[in-house]
């Protein structure tokens, strides 16, 4: 059945010789995984095509979709939306190595998820089109808790603590998991804003780096399985 679809991708990987296997996020299926066929072969038609599969591109394809089959085809491929600084630059290229690292590892379900969808594809156009943009990636991951499902709880959001394993407000520490201090502050500004705030909270080189520690530790406590991306040591380095 040829279908039409809207598509991020997160990964891919060689396949035997000349094959790529792609895995993206779809705005009605969720994580397809995509079998391109001689693409590492060194034509020139072959090298236009891999263009197409850099970590987040946002794509509108055709594909040969098959509900028994694990690996499906695509024949044909736009570009939905041209980044024209997210690749060129430096700094935006490890945020998208980061976050397309971090979504690859932790989006597994093949359902439909549109509020996620759109959400990953407004959020990288926002980038793309930003000048500031240094807690993009921090700001990105405490939205993503949203559609993950732990979203913190802000209720009780005047306390003097935070803890991780509940992912609530609390009066007293607790335990290991009781955030406060700088990391407390830093989260009640971030609770709550929209990309276009972000310029209103101020933080240092090294308070990002604690935060976002802070933020990977929180999803490794509610994901199961959760690993801290490789390319955490680039993003890290690039910043500091």
């Amino acid at each position: 059945m040829i279908i039409k679809s809207h598509i991020i991708v997160l990964s891919k990987i060689k396949y035997k010789d000349y094959d790529l296997i792609v895995r993206a996020y779809t705005k009605h299926r969720g994580v397809v995984s995509y079998l391109i066929k001689g693409g590492l072969k060194s034509s020139k038609a072959n090298r236009s095509k891999v263009v197409y599969f850099q970590p987040l591109m946002q794509l509108s394809v055709e594909e040969n979709y098959k509900s028994n089959q694990s690996l499906h085809y695509l024949k044909d491929i736009k570009s939905s939306y041209i980044y024209k600084t997210l690749y060129a630059n430096v700094y935006k290229s490890a945020i998208v190595l980061f976050l397309s690292e971090l979504l690859s590892n932790i989006l597994k379900e093949e359902e439909q998820n549109e509020g996620l969808f759109h959400f990953i594809e407004t959020a990288f156009q926002y980038l793309d089109n930003e000048e500031h943009y240094a807690n993009f990636h921090i700001l990105f991951l405490l939205k993503l808790s949203r559609y993950l499902g732990f979203q913190p709880d802000k209720s009780k959001g005047e306390s003097d603590f935070f803890n991780l394993q509940l992912g609530s407000f609390e009066a007293f520490s607790t335990g290991s998991y009781s955030v406060s201090g700088k990391n407390l502050t830093l989260l009640k500004q971030l609770l709550g804003i929209n990309f276009d705030e972000l310029t209103s909270v101020k933080m240092n080189a090294q308070e990002r780096q604690d935060f976002l520690s802070m933020l990977l530790l929180y999803f490794e406590l509610h994901l199961e399985g959760f690993k801290k991306p490789k390319s955490l040591t680039v993003l890290s380095e690039v910043f500091r």
